[in-house]
């Protein structure tokens, strides 16, 4: 699928409205099971969500409730740890009784299963009185181009940036930086404090969170057009474009928490919060798992300049969902995914959860935090905008991203040999 290209008027008419990223289904059923649930066409719709961590899985749990009480169709809900539904998807779209709908991301990553035609086409609800007004960039986001029909609904979006605890900055007498000198001036002054300047949360699991050091650092040395043209490989891992990345990336190294390759990056965010570590590369999410008490005094600072030259793509991932081809409650999955689709339920959604998403609804309200006005503020500011190293290319591309990037943290010297592995391993992925 072409990947999500679109310039920042484009993106927030029509961006505005998910925040749930996985609603599920009706009497908000839990389960820790990883296998599908069996379904009959007159149960309930069955929702397989990935958010689990405590604020968004109760928000999500908020949703479905309302969305039961409205009367009609009915959902369940079944909420799977992250990483573990990451590995899985692929078992529960292809297995003999599915669940019904899915939390997951729009763009290329959709397209990989919507070509082997797994997805439920939900072409019919974008006619509906709030999808129709959804934006063009959102709307080409949702549609497969292998097929020409929209497969997903979109319901949020969020930011990633260089997250920080203001009074630690403030205890630390340092302020957030422009440039990328000014960032590796700013790692060394912490360094000095017996503080690790860099916390990053890519081990247990979570080793995808590498990827957004990766993501950023080739849209700001290569830009954001060359970033999406190597993830759908027209160009190699391997090209000295993507070596000076690595480059980049040595110099920050020293400064990273020594422990970030052993800590699932919920561990890092706790890291983060209690001041162990001064600054994360992360996205919104991870205040979902942030004490109530702690997001006031939480900010960030964009992925600072490189090349004056090369415009400043943000990445600003969408969430929502899509649904089995194989589902036998087509009717239901629609109803709900439509209600996913209101004003109403993206609010409802941003109040019970930690409240740093954006809606994809033109008419939703996000929290008008000062936070979320400045993240809102950055992605208006970007040149382009990119969705994350999987949603740009596709789920089976990140484990190659994976197992390179947790590689170079290590052993930084072994980049060459890195490189051409990396790219061995995903001209494999591409030729399929």
């Amino acid at each position: 699928m072409t990947p999500f290209t679109t310039d920042r008027r484009n993106f927030l008419a029509g961006v505005g409205a998910v925040g749930a990223g996985a609603l599920l289904s009706g009497c908000v059923t839990q389960t820790s099971s990883n296998s599908p649930t069996s379904q009959s066409s007159s149960g309930p719709v069955t929702l397989q969500s990935n958010l689990s961590s405590p604020q968004a899985k109760t928000a999500l749990e908020t949703l479905i409730a309302a969305y039961n009480k409205k009367g009609g169709s009915r959902a369940q809900l079944n909420t799977v740890a992250s990483e573990t539904f990451r590995t899985q998807l692929p078992t529960y779209l292809t297995s003999a009784n599915p669940p019904d709908a899915y939390t997951w991301y729009p763009g290329s990553v959709a397209e990989a299963y919507a070509k082997q035609g797994l997805l439920l086409d939900l072409s019919d609800l974008w006619q509906g009185p709030d999808l129709s007004r959804y934006s063009a960039a959102m709307r080409d986001l949702c549609t497969s181009p292998s097929t020409g029909k929209k497969d997903f609904v979109p319901t949020d979006y969020y930011w990633w940036g260089f997250f920080y605890r203001k009074s630690n900055f403030a205890k630390w007498g340092v302020q957030e930086p422009t440039t990328w000198n000014e960032f590796l001036a700013l790692c060394q002054t912490l360094k000095t404090k017996n503080v690790a300047p860099i916390g990053i949360g890519a081990g247990s699991g979570t080793a995808w969170v590498a990827s957004a050091w990766f993501d950023y650092l080739n849209i700001r040395v290569n830009g954001a057009t060359y970033h999406r043209e190597l993830l759908a490989g027209k160009h190699s891992f391997n090209d000295p474009q993507v070596h000076k990345v690595f480059d980049y990336w040595g110099q920050a190294l020293p400064f990273f928490d020594p422990n970030g390759t052993a800590l699932a990056f919920q561990d890092a965010t706790t890291s983060l919060l209690e001041g162990r570590t001064a600054m994360m590369l992360i996205g919104t999410f991870f205040a979902d798992a942030a004490p109530k008490d702690a997001l006031g005094d939480l900010d960030f600072f964009r992925f600072p300049v490189i090349d004056p030259k090369v415009p400043m793509a943000e990445e600003a991932p969408a969430d929502g969902f899509f649904a089995s081809s194989r589902t036998a409650h087509a009717a239901g999955v629609k109803d709900l995914l439509a209600y996913f689709a209101t004003a109403e339920a993206q609010e409802l959604y941003i109040k019970n959860s930690s409240g740093t998403v954006l809606p994809t609804h033109p008419d939703a309200k996000d929290n008008g935090t000062p936070l979320v006005v400045k993240g809102r503020k950055l992605i208006a500011s970007a040149a382009q905008v990119t969705q994350f190293f999987n949603r740009d290319s596709s789920d089976a591309l990140q484990p190659t991203a994976d197992t390179a990037l947790v590689h170079f943290l290590s052993k930084p010297k072994e980049v060459n040999s890195i490189l051409t592995t990396w790219q061995r391993d995903a001209q494999q992925i591409w030729s399929k």
